[in-house]
């Protein structure tokens, strides 16, 4: 935010997996000028199909957003600039505000299935855990560790019914999308790394210490799997 003031950039933060995550005691979404969140089904507050919220403390950017969000008019029928049908419906909204006082004793349950994980995988240092930084309360939407061979090991665990996921499996500055930008493979080769070694296991607020058990110990024979393959 520092750096965006001096330089007169305007802050759009991604929220969209950390509803409700904090750092030094503030919530994301009320750092930058906008914060964006998702209500996709699988995330921590998800609705029953599509939608969003954007948050937003300046009243003209607000205006400006709501217009956006409404074929580019702040009057009815009256377009000022090209904009979207982007409008969240009743039913979503009806269902979103029965889940939400809720949010928060399911992001604490998830942050408490996350450290029984790295409680389970501490003794596997070949298996890297998520880590928090300090001041921050992580929602944990994922509980994604860094492993290797970890292609052949999502694999194995396909195969033994646990439902691991890679998610983004290409990074941004590779995608199709910003090719125009000359990026190329080596640039970014920490990003590109990572990429390969990442994977996403099982995480919802109402995951048992049993299931949780089942997913380590599968993860850990796999990956001993791949390296006896070796």
């Amino acid at each position: 935010m520092d750096i965006a003031k001096r330089h007169n950039l305007k802050v759009v933060e991604d929220c969209c997996q950390a509803i409700g995550a904090e750092f030094k005691g503030q919530k994301v979404g009320s750092f930058g000028d906008f914060g964006c969140f998702s209500f996709y089904p699988t995330k921590n507050l998800g609705g029953m199909g599509d939608g969003g919220m954007i948050t937003c403390n300046d009243e003209n950017l607000y205006n400006r957003v709501i217009a956006l969000r409404n074929h580019g008019g702040a009057i009815r029928y009256y377009h000022d600039e090209l904009g979207v049908n982007s409008r969240l419906d009743e039913i979503q909204a009806a269902i979103l505000r029965v889940k939400m006082p809720y949010v928060n004793e399911w992001n604490a349950k998830r942050r408490e299935n996350a450290y029984r994980y790295n409680e389970m995988f501490a003794k596997y240092p070949e298996i890297l855990t998520p880590k928090e930084v300090e001041n921050s309360y992580c929602v944990y939407h994922q509980y994604t560790i860094r492993i290797e061979n970890r292609d052949k090991v999502h694999q194995l665990l396909q195969e033994n019914g646990v439902g691991a996921m890679i998610y983004y499996p290409v990074p941004l500055h590779l995608q199709k999308l910003h090719k125009e930008l000359g990026y190329k493979e080596g640039d970014l080769p920490l990003t590109e790394k990572d990429t390969k070694l990442v994977m996403s296991l099982p995480m919802f607020p109402e995951i048992t210490p049993e299931e949780q058990q089942t997913v380590v110990d599968t993860v850990v024979k796999c990956l001993n799997m791949t390296k006896q393959a070796v």
